[in-house]
């Protein structure tokens, strides 16, 4: 049958769907999600790669409330905060090399905002005022501000407010199941993709450019694309050749996601600024960040001796001690180590599971971050027709099925193509892995059934 939603709300909600009618959620535990009408759903996406802890972890509970019963607020032009301390202490420690002061905001959105400015300020600041653009990738997500959205390249995000959007360059993603020729070796290809940016960069001439904003890997614009070995390397020393800075977005493939703290740790990479959110306190509160080198930091600490911004909630006391309770708990419980198991395993049963699947055309990840594109026909890599909305219904019949994941269309340009993305909870075992791709395996079938 046509699978979908029960729950109907008189809801004074504006909310982001306003044609559909959606369940309440009322509880969490684990990895599992419940309605009110007490159906439970496993989160295989942990919402939109936030859920790293999943649900009503004991620890990150027991530290907002500690938290709010000693201090909620304090303003960060009047003070700073015990929690906002140790917890940039905490991330400094596991940061990259170079990497050295945090920028804590309420969310992935304002980080990458943070980090557009930062880097504009840096030149300003520097007496490079030339500087003013941009070059990022197409097929990206980097928010949903009206900067961020200038950086990134979210074509259905974009459509409506392209006038009121700053001018970027953007050049191709890495990837290879679409964009590899068939003669040329992953790692040949992968320098190809990368040089793409020498030559934009000289065709706008480097003194005109301030950076390339890159996620380290790619996320739900068209689910999790993978840089192939040698890109980044290849990236970074453009980046140094031209002095631009190298800014990644690692608001969903970070924190741990794919099973090292920062994405950018597995690519040997050392960027200028990183942006993380989502993971950092897994839900449980509103927060962002903004990592910043000792270069930039020195920089504007000596000129200005002020980032141009600020919000009310940054450094936010109970989202800081409700972020560092997460990240502790990650740290103690070694679930780093649970994340390259169970990834290993996502890897394994994906593959057995999806491989012969006449409409699965690529299984691409690492750690607990995996995305699988669906093609109407394998050996041409043709999409479904996007009239089908074969994501929006694949997230409709995993919901009946008890399965959260996360669909996305237009994966090849922004209009073509359809993917799920699966970013569980770090603290899954082998029977949720399982209980996840049988789900989703069911979903996919009937979806599949409903437009053939």
């Amino acid at each position: 049958g046509v699978c979908k939603m029960t729950e109907t709300l008189n809801s004074s909600v504006f909310h982001r769907q306003l044609t559909e009618t959606l369940p309440i959620a009322v509880a969490g535990t684990g990895p599992y999600l419940i309605d009110s009408n007490g159906k439970r759903y496993i989160d295989g996406s942990g919402g939109a790669a936030v859920s790293c802890l999943g649900h009503g972890h004991p620890k990150v509970i027991d530290a907002i409330v500690k938290q709010a019963q000693t201090l909620a607020f304090a303003h960060t032009a009047f003070f700073t905060s015990e929690p906002a301390e140790q917890l940039a202490q905490h991330l400094i420690v596991h940061a990259p090399e170079g990497i050295d002061h945090v920028y804590f905001v309420s969310g992935g959105s304002e980080a990458i905002e943070s980090a557009i400015k930062t880097a504009r300020q840096y030149f300003v600041e520097k007496g490079e005022t030339s500087r003013t653009k941009f070059i990022a990738r197409k097929q990206s997500y980097h928010g949903n501000t009206l900067g961020a959205l200038s950086v990134g390249s979210s074509v259905s995000r974009r459509k409506k407010f392209l006038p009121l959007l700053t001018d970027t360059i953007h050049i191709d993603a890495c990837y290879s199941y679409r964009h590899k020729k068939a003669e040329e070796s992953l790692k040949d290809y992968g320098l190809r993709a990368a040089n793409q940016l020498e030559t934009a960069i000289l065709e706008a001439g480097p003194e005109n450019i301030i950076g390339f904003v890159g996620e380290t890997i790619g996320g739900a614009t068209a689910g999790v694309l993978m840089p192939e070995t040698g890109y980044w390397t290849r990236v970074r020393q453009i980046c140094d050749r031209y002095w631009i800075l190298l800014i990644l977005d690692e608001v969903m493939c970070g924190m741990g996601r794919t099973g090292s703290l920062f994405a950018c740790q597995q690519e040997n990479l050392r960027p200028d600024l990183i942006a993380i959110g989502k993971g950092l306190g897994g839900g449980y509160q509103p927060i962002g960040a903004m990592l910043s080198s000792a270069t930039i930091y020195s920089t504007l600490k000596e000129s200005s001796g002020a980032l141009m911004g600020g919000h009310t909630y940054m450094g936010h006391p109970i989202a800081c001690a409700a972020a560092l309770a997460v990240q502790t708990v990650i740290s103690e419980e070694k679930l780093l180590e649970n994340v390259v198991t169970m990834g290993k395993l996502f890897e394994t049963k994906l593959h057995e599971t999806f491989d012969m699947h006449p409409h699965v055309g690529d299984i691409r990840g690492r750690g607990l971050f995996w995305g699988v594109e669906l093609v109407s026909d394998k050996i041409g890599k043709q999409p479904f027709a996007a009239d089908f909305r074969l994501h929006s219904r694949i997230k409709q019949c995993a919901m009946d099925a008890g399965l959260i994941c996360y669909p996305g269309g237009g994966t090849i340009d922004g209009v073509s193509g359809d993917h799920i993305m699966l970013a569980p909870p770090f603290i899954i075992n082998s029977d949720h892995a399982l209980e996840i791709i049988n789900k989703l395996h069911t979903a996919i079938d009937r979806a599949l059934a409903e437009i053939q």
